[in-house]
């Protein structure tokens, strides 16, 4: 479709206004004054809270920094989740801006994954991009990209870079007709109303009769309470780790 790329575009450039507070016990040489954001939804908080850990490292002592971490209303933030699914997963229903609390020191062993550089974004990053390429197209045109290619697809979103990143990523996305499309369709549902983090199944875009699936017959089958009005779920597709709301973005 001719508008694909523009709506495309409007979910590439989705924002939440977020509001940075640090934890009330942590040690500062003056106040902390609170710092705003515009986060983009389709990003890793570890990858565009830089300009959040200076405005708050500028009023505390070196010896009292440790390894950052983020936390919303007591549960910490898990910096391998996109911003946009750890919105709707804790924060949809409520006011913004998003309040986010800032930690330096107490770190959450048991429920967060460190993350000492970009490098671990990047490599978590791309382990999703192969996997979703290995249900689409038996890893074929993934395994075919120079190593250009993958640099270039993360650069794109490590930097926000619409046209960088959907250069590359286009070719991820290549619906063949004249194999019938994708094998399957790579999906995570992530729930609010369960223990269990996510769902994951094997589901094909076809049906046996020829038929396209839709999302509903995707729910219907593999989380039929998603259908009904009062369940709360969020959806997250793994070509890129990033919400379904953006269909693979």
């Amino acid at each position: 479709m001719t508008d694909d790329k523009d709506v495309l575009r409007d979910v590439w450039f989705g924002r939440i206004p977020t509001c940075f507070t640090l934890y009330q016990d942590e040690i500062t040489e003056r106040e902390a004054e609170p710092y705003y954001l515009l986060l983009p939804r389709v990003s890793y908080l570890t990858l565009v809270t830089d300009k959040v850990k200076k405005h708050f490292q500028k009023v505390m002592r070196q010896e009292d920094i440790s390894e950052i971490w983020f936390e919303y209303e007591g549960t910490p933030l898990k910096w391998h989740y996109p911003i946009g699914l750890l919105f709707d997963l804790l924060a949809s229903s409520s006011a913004l801006p998003w309040n986010i609390t800032v930690h330096f020191k107490s770190f959450p062993e048991k429920d967060l994954l460190h993350c000492p550089s970009k490098d671990v974004i990047e490599a978590h990053f791309m382990s999703c991009v192969k996997e979703a390429d290995a249900l689409k197209h038996k890893s074929q045109v993934i395994n075919e990209m120079q190593k250009k290619d993958h640099k270039q697809l993360w650069m794109g979103l490590q930097n926000d870079r619409f046209d960088q990143f959907w250069a590359i990523n286009r070719k991820l996305m290549e619906y063949p007709a004249e194999e019938n499309g994708f094998r399957y369709i790579p999906f995570r549902i992530y729930q609010t109303t369960t223990e269990r983090p996510f769902i994951q199944k094997l589901f094909r875009p076809v049906a046996s009769d020829g038929q396209l699936h839709t999302l509903g017959d995707l729910l219907k089958e593999v989380c039929p309470s998603a259908v009904a009005p009062e369940d709360i779920f969020s959806f997250s597709c793994k070509e890129k780790s990033f919400e379904t709301e953006a269909l693979n973005i």
